[in-house]
C-alpha cells in the first residue's frame, strides 16, 4: 500500500505492526503513562492511548509526526532525539520502541530507554538485526516464506519514515548486549527479521 491518501490504522499492515502486540502485552497493570520511541505516524501510540491515559510519542522525522498529529487519538507528540531530550528519568510506566533501536547506538539507546522506566514499569523493544551465522539460516528461510504468504494475503503498507538496512548489529550481538544491559529481560527471536526484549525495572 503506497501513495494516495494516508492509510487508516487498520490498513497499516507490515512487519512492525505485526509485533505491536509484544508492546501491548507488556503493559504493566494500572499503567498511567507510556512513551513510544520512534513513533513515526503514531499507529502504535494511538493503540496505547486506548489503554493508557497519558501517551507521548517521540520521533525525529517531522513529516511523520505531522501525519500522526493529523490522525488525532489523544497522543502528545515530540519532535526530538530521545537520547538528548530532557525527559525526566523514571517518568514512564511503559517505554516502547519498535524498529527504532538500530537507528541509534544500541547500547546508549537501551540504557536511555531503561533510564526512563519507572520502578516496577516495563521496557518493551522490538528491534531489527542482521543474520551472520549458520544458526540464523532457519529463521531467514522461514521469514522469506512467511513474508511471501502475508504479502499475498494482506498486502504491505510501506511507511514513509526513514529506514536503515541492513541493521548494524547481528542477532548474536544484540542478545549479548541485552543480557548485559537489561539483566532479567526476556529476549526472543521472531520471524520477519525481528527480535524483542521485555524488561521490568526492579521496584525501588
Amino acid at each position: 500500500m503506497t501513495g494516495g491518501a494516508p492509510a487508516a490504522d487498520g490498513d497499516r499492515g507490515n512487519h512492525n505492526a505485526h509485533y505491536h502486540r509484544v508492546v501491548l502485552d507488556a503493559l504493566p497493570p494500572g499503567a498511567r503513562t507510556a512513551l513510544d520511541v520512534g513513533c513515526g505516524e503514531g499507529t502504535l501510540a494511538r493503540r496505547l492511548a486506548e489503554r493508557v491515559p497519558d501517551v507521548t510519542g517521540v520521533d525525529l522525522h517531522g513529516p511523520s509526526l505531522d501525519a500522526a498529529r493529523a490522525a488525532g487519538g489523544g497522543v502528545t507528540y515530540v519532535e526530538a532525539d530521545v537520547l538528548t531530550h530532557p525527559f525526566p528519568p523514571a517518568s514512564f510506566d511503559l517505554v516502547a520502541s519498535v524498529a527504532t533501536l538500530h537507528h541509534l547506538d544500541a547500547r546508549a539507546g537501551l540504557l536511555r530507554l531503561a533510564e526512563l522506566v519507572r520502578p516496577g514499569g516495563r521496557l518493551a523493544v522490538v528491534g531489527l538485526a542482521r543474520s551472520a551465522s549458520p544458526r540464523d539460516l532457519p529463521y531467514e528461510v522461514a521469514a522469506v516464506a512467511a513474508n511471501a504468504v502475508a504479502r499475498r494475503r494482506r498486502g504491505y503498507w510501506e511507511h514513509p519514515s526513514p529506514t536503515v538496512w541492513p541493521p548494524p548489529a547481528t542477532y548474536a550481538q544484540m542478545r549479548v548486549l541485552v543480557a548485559e544491559v537489561l539483566p532479567g529481560g526476556r529476549y526472543r527471536r521472531h520471524l520477519y527479521w525481528r527480535w524483542s526484549v521485555v524488561w521490568t525495572r526492579p521496584a525501588a
